[in-house]
């Protein structure tokens, strides 16, 4: 069995989050999207747990169903579409969180069960977890894969390459963090595997690609996301998948659409060469810091100029949100009527967002949509016209 996964987001009690971004909306979005698995995010905040608790069906697998599906209007959309691999179920969650270790290297956590979360959280030395989604820890990445890996839990760097909270930020090897291999590490948006690909450690490893989002709305939620083959909805075949390398397709952003992909300014974001920022000092003439964007960062590290891709390494796919890809072609705002009502007339044709941008013959797009069908082959074929992100602002698409 293949599921769509998104392994990476955040709840409402974590710092810039939407009010939204509780289990019942965020299950009913993903439906919408075409998600079959969620990671909770947070799961070590006492109040989270508690709405999960609420929000779930008890489960000894360690996979956990929701009870509620949103609101009336939300049921009715997901009732009115037919995925073909899905159908209408329920989207499933498992528990995972996002901490910041001693030398500010954010980690993704993937446990077993509400439980291990709890027992985990009482051994986290934190001032602040009780307060903050993604809590602070006086815990190297050693020692901190030690504790998850005996409450037999996952963990590996998250968005491992961006120049602020990452382990390529502070480390020159994955081992200087963790003296050991992790389970995965996560790409982030502004790298792919052809990038990561260059680097030789990381030859061994799956890669997995999420989308951190901190809002439930499909052009957040699953704008990353995983194919994994696993041999059945549990928490054991989950890790058993991960641990086997099958992660069977990666989907997400081309990195050039990502915010840190090129070194910039994190005032007035223009992008600088990097031999130009490093005669600055990494101070832009405007005043603001220099950031070493992702692309950089890889060329400090990495053995080889191409990727060398190891054979269980799957195909990297670029995708963009349908919302932004329809406000693009059409000028209009993301959540305006008019790019809402063509959103929704797709995933009630088409069963999914994710069955629109990857699957959907394009001819039948441009019955109603030909521009909609042009820039999504586009993607398909990646030969779009791109201005790359940096210094903390978003890549651009340029339309002919």
């Amino acid at each position: 069995m293949i599921i769509n996964a998104d392994l990476h987001i955040h709840s409402l009690y974590s710092m810039a989050t939407s009010k939204s971004m509780v289990i019942s909306t965020i299950a009913s979005q993903s439906k919408l999207k075409g998600l079959d698995l969620v990671g909770t995010g947070d799961a070590f905040h006492p109040e989270w747990l508690k709405i999960i608790e609420d929000s779930t069906q008890p489960s000894k697998t360690g996979i956990y169903s929701v009870k509620e599906c949103g609101d009336d209007s939300q049921t009715r959309l997901i009732n009115s579409v037919d995925h073909p691999e899905t159908g209408t179920a329920k989207c499933k969650f498992i528990l995972t969180a996002e901490v910041e270790d001693r030398n500010r290297v954010h980690q993704l956590l993937i446990l077993p069960s509400i439980e291990a979360a709890y027992q985990i959280r009482e051994e986290l030395p934190s001032k602040n977890i009780d307060k903050e989604g993604r809590p602070r820890v006086n815990m190297n990445g050693a020692e901190l894969m030690d504790l998850i890996k005996d409450h037999n839990g996952l963990i590996g760097p998250a968005h491992a390459f961006t120049p602020w909270t990452s382990i390529y930020k502070e480390f020159d090897s994955i081992y200087d963090c963790y003296n050991d291999t992790p389970d995965f590490l996560e790409l982030g948006l502004s790298a792919d595997t052809d990038m990561a690909d260059r680097i030789e450690e990381l030859q061994d490893i799956p890669f997995i690609s999420n989308s951190d989002a901190h809002s439930p709305w499909p052009h957040r939620l699953g704008r990353e996301f995983n194919e994994i083959e696993i041999k059945e909805m549990t928490f054991n075949a989950f890790k058993d998948a991960v641990h086997a390398k099958k992660v069977v397709g990666n989907y997400g952003f081309d990195p050039r659409l990502g915010k840190y992909h090129e070194t910039g300014c994190v005032r007035c974001y223009d992008t600088i060469p990097i031999e130009k920022a490093q005669e600055l000092k990494m101070r832009c003439p405007c005043g603001g810091l220099i950031k070493k964007g992702v692309k950089d960062r890889i060329g400090d590290i990495a053995k080889w100029k191409e990727p060398h891709h190891p054979e269980f390494r799957p195909q990297y796919t670029h995708i963009l949100p349908l919302a932004e890809i329809i406000s693009l072609v059409h000028g209009k705002g993301i959540t305006t009527v008019y790019v809402q009502k063509i959103w929704k007339e797709m995933v009630q044709t088409f069963g999914s967002e994710i069955e629109v941008l990857i699957y959907a013959p394009l001819d039948k797009i441009a019955r109603t949509e030909p521009k909609l069908a042009e820039v999504i082959k586009s993607f398909r074929e990646n030969t779009l016209n791109i201005q790359s992100g940096s210094g903390g602002h978003y890549g651009q698409i340029i339309l002919d």
